[in-house]
């Protein structure tokens, strides 16, 4: 139906069609697993009464105990369903390639964990975290004329940044993000193609540059990494 749209030309009716199109055509079964996760996981966490007591036993566990959760029963199950998810996602890259090989996760599983800082622990925003990491990823499938174009646009997005953070009286910030936008400015008008090795690296790059900057403004959960006995103060 929506190949039919985008081939009538109809003004931007035609073009909304061709983009559902290209999101919703030779989706794998796993994909959209993923995607339907995302509500399903926001509504079990702050709507139902098992994703209260998870959440209160990432924050304070001694509290959640004396109001009779079971802190280590909860604690075994968010690890349970922690590592299906993982065995989903690894699953995805052996079915992709149809084989196992050494070296075939590409250290994805370190993204996995930036996407989940820069969403804040929260899964509109881990979403938008693996849709940002996912993008730098897919570069590399594409054409060198096109990442050629995305330095432009990087600039251009600095620019902004620069001055915003001028604006809000980071001049420091706004003077090395102007450094960085003409690095880019500069770089996008003397080449005609960028080198395959930059493409590669391109989703790593971005992996620091998001730790970097975004998660001086984060908060994971109070209670996450720290041990825990039945009885003990916080």
């Amino acid at each position: 139906m929506f190949g039919w749209l985008e081939k009538k030309h109809w003004f931007l009716l035609s073009d909304f069609a061709g983009l559902v199109k290209g999101l919703s055509s030779n989706l794998t079964w796993l994909t959209i697993i993923a995607v339907l996760l995302v509500p399903l996981s926001a509504y079990l966490l702050w709507h139902t009464t098992f994703g209260l007591r998870l959440r209160s036993v990432g924050e304070a566990p001694t509290a959640a105990d004396s109001l009779g959760v079971p802190v280590y029963r909860m604690k075994y199950i968010g690890v349970v369903i922690s590592g299906m998810l993982a065995g989903l996602g690894g699953a995805y890259l052996m079915l992709e390639a149809g084989r196992y090989k050494e070296g075939q996760t590409a250290n994805r599983g370190f993204i996995g964990l930036a996407a989940l800082i820069f969403g804040n622990w929260m899964p509109a925003g881990i979403a938008m975290g693996a849709g940002l990491f996912g993008f730098a990823d897919a570069l590399q499938l594409r054409n060198s004329d096109n990442v050629r174009a995305l330095l432009l646009f990087v600039a251009i997005v600095l620019g902004f940044l620069a001055l915003r953070a001028i604006y809000v009286g980071q001049p420091l910030t706004g003077a090395g993000m102007i450094v960085a936008a003409a690095v880019f400015g500069v770089y996008f008008a003397i080449t005609a193609t960028v080198p395959n090795q930059f493409v590669s690296m391109t989703p790593y790059v971005t992996t620091l540059l998001v730790l970097a900057f975004a998660a001086q403004r984060l908060r994971p959960p109070a209670a996450d990494g720290q041990p825990w006995r039945k009885g003990q103060q916080m």
